[in-house]
C-alpha cells in the first residue's frame, strides 16, 4: 500500500502550469461557493427569526418532501465543500494522464467527468446521511438544530468513528486516496465513461476512508462551520500528509477516548 504523500508528489509537480492552473481555479471555485452556501445556511441557522423565511432552510420537525430535499443538498453541498480540496491532487493526477494520452492520439477521458463521478459516489452517501438524519431527529435522538441530543449517541458515535480509525478497512481505503497515481494507473478507463467510473470508483474509496467520520457531524452539529472545518482540514492532512498512519492512529485513540468521556458524563 502507498504511503499518504509517497512519489506521488514529485510526479504532480512536473504539471504544466496551465493545467494546474485550470484544475486548481476550478476546485477552489466550486469550494469557495460552497463554502459560501454554508456559511449562510448556519448563519440562517443561527438567526432563526430570519432563517425561517429563508428557501433553503428547511423546518424544524415534521419534514416533508421539499425539506428532504433540503437537506439532500445542504449534505451534497457540504461534501463537495470539504472533500474537493482533498481530492486536488487526484484531479491534477488524472489532468496530467489525460493530456498525455491526448497528445500521443489515445482514448482519454475529461477531468470534468471524472470529478462528476466523485462527487455521484459522495451524493449517494448524502442521500443515506439525509435518512439517517431524518430518523434521528424523528426518534427524538437529534435536536432541531441537527446537534445529539443524548450524551450515549454522542458518545457511540465518537468511539465508532475512533475504531474505525484503526481498521484494515480504513487503511485500505486511505492507500488508494493517498496514492494518485498509483490509483489510476491500476483503475485506467478510456474515453468518458471511463472518466466517470473511475471518478466513482474513487469516490466510493473516500467514502470508505472518510464516510464514518461525517457521523462525527451529528455529535457537534450538522451545520457547526468550525467543526465542517476542522474535519475537512483532518482528512486532507490524512490524504496529503507524507506517512500519515500516525495521523490516523492519534487520530482513532482521541476519539475513542472523548467517545468514553462524552458518554459517561451523561
Amino acid at each position: 500500500m502507498a504511503e499518504p504523500g509517497s512519489s506521488d508528489g514529485l510526479a504532480l509537480r512536473r504539471l504544466p502550469t496551465r493545467d494546474r492552473a485550470i484544475v486548481l481555479s476550478g476546485v477552489a471555485a466550486a469550494a469557495a461557493l460552497a463554502w459560501i452556501y454554508l456559511l449562510y445556511l448556519s448563519w440562517g441557522m443561527a438567526h432563526m427569526e430570519a432563517g425561517a423565511g429563508m428557501a433553503i432552510m428547511p423546518r424544524m420537525t415534521d419534514w416533508g418532501v421539499v425539506d428532504l430535499l433540503l437537506i439532500l443538498a445542504m449534505w451534497v453541498v457540504m461534501m463537495a465543500a470539504m472533500m474537493l480540496p482533498s481530492v486536488v491532487p487526484m484531479i491534477l493526477a488524472f489532468a496530467i494522464l489525460s493530456r498525455q494520452r491526448r497528445a500521443q492520439r489515445l482514448p482519454y477521458g475529461r477531468t470534468s467527468v471524472f470529478v462528476l463521478g466523485y462527487l455521484t459516489a459522495w451524493s449517494a452517501f448524502c442521500l443515506l446521511a439525509t435518512f439517517a438524519q431524518w430518523g434521528l431527529l424523528e426518534a427524538r435522538l437529534i435536536t432541531p438544530m441537527m446537534v445529539s441530543a443524548t450524551p450515549l449517541l454522542g458518545g457511540a458515535l465518537l468511539v465508532a468513528a475512533g475504531v474505525f480509525q484503526l481498521t484494515p478497512l480504513k487503511r485500505a481505503c486511505l492507500g488508494k486516496c493517498a496514492s494518485p497515481l498509483g490509483f489510476l494507473l491500476t483503475e485506467w478507463r478510456d474515453g468518458t465513461r471511463g472518466a466517470l467510473i473511475m471518478g466513482i470508483r474513487h469516490g466510493v474509496y473516500c467514502v470508505g476512508c472518510c464516510g464514518v467520520l461525517m457521523a462525527l457531524l451529528f455529535v457537534f452539529g450538522v451545520m457547526s462551520v468550525l467543526w465542517v472545518a476542522a474535519l475537512a482540514i483532518f482528512v486532507a492532512l490524512e490524504k496529503m500528509l507524507p506517512r500519515a498512519r500516525w495521523l490516523s492512529f492519534a487520530g482513532g485513540v482521541l476519539l475513542v477516548c472523548g467517545g468514553v468521556v462524552v458518554a459517561t458524563a451523561g
